[in-house]
Order: C-alpha cells, then sequence, then structure tokens
C-alpha cells in the first residue's frame, strides 16, 4: 500500500512539474511579445521585426521579484530617416541587439525598468550602405561600398567607388558613431554628408564603431539603463 502511495505522490509532483513549466513558458511568451511591443512603440522600431527574450527559470518568480537576470532585445531590417519618413536620407540598420544584465521593473504604471549594465552591436551591410550613397550623391551611376582598413575607435571607414557628380570617385568614407547620432561624410561627394538620430534607452550610447568584411559593426554600451524612457529626441 505504501509503495502505491509514493508511487501516486511521485506522479501527481510530475505532472504539477509539467504543468508549471507550461504555464511558466506560456507567461514568459505573453511577457516577451509585450515587451517587444513596447520597445517597438518607445523607440525607433516601429517598422522593425523585433524579437524579445526574457531568460531565466523559472520566469514567474523573476516576475513575482520584478527582477531579471538577462533580457535580450533584436531588431531587424528597420530604418532611420533625417525627415521623419522614408525619403532620400533614410539609413537602413540590419540589426541592432542589445543583452540587458539585471534588471529591475522600476514602475508597472508606467511601463518602465532599469537594467544594470546593457551591451550591444549595431549592424549596417555594405549593400545597404551602397543604396545609401548613391542615393545621396544624386547623379552618377550606381556607387559601390566596401571594406576599408582603418584605426578603432568612434568612426568607421569604408571605401566608396563608382561615379558621382559626373567624375570618377575612388574615397574612403567616414562612419561616425556617438552618443545617439551616426554622420556619413564622403570625400569628393560633398551631397553624400548626412546625419541620423536613434531613439535609445536613457544611459546607452555608441562607444565604438569598426568596418568589417560584411559591413559596418557599432558597439553600444550603457550603466543604470533605464527602459521604457530616452533622453534623446529626434
Amino acid at each position: 500500500m505504501r509503495r502505491r502511495w509514493v508511487k501516486i505522490l511521485a506522479i501527481t509532483v510530475a505532472v504539477l512539474a509539467v504543468l508549471f513549466t507550461a504555464a511558466d513558458r506560456i507567461a514568459v511568451h505573453y511577457a516577451d511579445n509585450e515587451a517587444a511591443q513596447l520597445a517597438k512603440s518607445k523607440y525607433d522600431f516601429t517598422n522593425a521585426t523585433m524579437d524579445v527574450s526574457i531568460e531565466g527559470f523559472p520566469f514567474l518568480t523573476q516576475a513575482a521579484n520584478g527582477t531579471f537576470d538577462h533580457v535580450s532585445l533584436t531588431a531587424r531590417q528597420f530604418y532611420l530617416s533625417t525627415t521623419g519618413n522614408r525619403q532620400g536620407g533614410w539609413l537602413d540598420i540590419n540589426r541592432l541587439h542589445l543583452d540587458l544584465q539585471d534588471v529591475t521593473v522600476t514602475s508597472l504604471t508606467a511601463r518602465s525598468a532599469q537594467a544594470n549594465l546593457a551591451t550591444g552591436t549595431m549592424t549596417l551591410t555594405y549593400k545597404d550602405l551602397s543604396d545609401l550613397v548613391t542615393r545621396l550623391a544624386g547623379r552618377g551611376g550606381k556607387l559601390q561600398a566596401s571594406p576599408a582598413e582603418g584605426p578603432d575607435g568612434q568612426a568607421a571607414q569604408f571605401k566608396v567607388t563608382g561615379t558621382a557628380e559626373g567624375a570618377t570617385l575612388n574615397s574612403t568614407a567616414t562612419l561616425l558613431a556617438q552618443g545617439n547620432e551616426l554622420s556619413l561624410t564622403v570625400p569628393g561627394a560633398e551631397r553624400a554628408t548626412a546625419a541620423w538620430k536613434i531613439s535609445l534607452p536613457e544611459n546607452i550610447g555608441f562607444t565604438a564603431a569598426r568596418a568589417t568584411p560584411d559591413g559596418v559593426e557599432i558597439s553600444l554600451t550603457g550603466h543604470q539603463v533605464t527602459l521604457g524612457a530616452s533622453r534623446f529626441s529626434r
């Protein structure tokens, strides 16, 4: 008889564990979607494909405490514009990824939280940069962006070749990343000079930029990052 009750108890515990795990995964899936929609509405991601992942198990325990060890946010295929809409000066962003550590909910009514540390990267492809400098230059044929060697720091350099303003262009462009602003200069193609701002969570900003074989990669870092608010305006 005792062995029978032990078996029943074990089965009951296993069933409850499965039900708790299922409820936990359903809850975290809902929270991921809600956080993604909030990020899209708060920042420059309304035209992006957005993914948010709240890591750690169990989610329900973390939610009850209002603290989360790790939250990742990824926005794909969105654009920034100098004019507020998709005109000639828009800048296509391939991917923005943020890793948020030690996240604490600070206000349920304001739907805000704070991350002790945030790191991330933003990438732009050479195809998108080629399209960008071609649009900005205005007259001439297709301009081609490609990797170029340059010093590490706040600016990434890449080659721009083709025809601009009726003249052959073989130039080294500079994409400077500071704060929440990106600025582009292309020597020999003055019309290709432009700047863009991106709305980022408060206390996070661009820290470095570099050219890679696939495109330009920009690093972001922040401490005591406020989510749901931005100090940067467009």
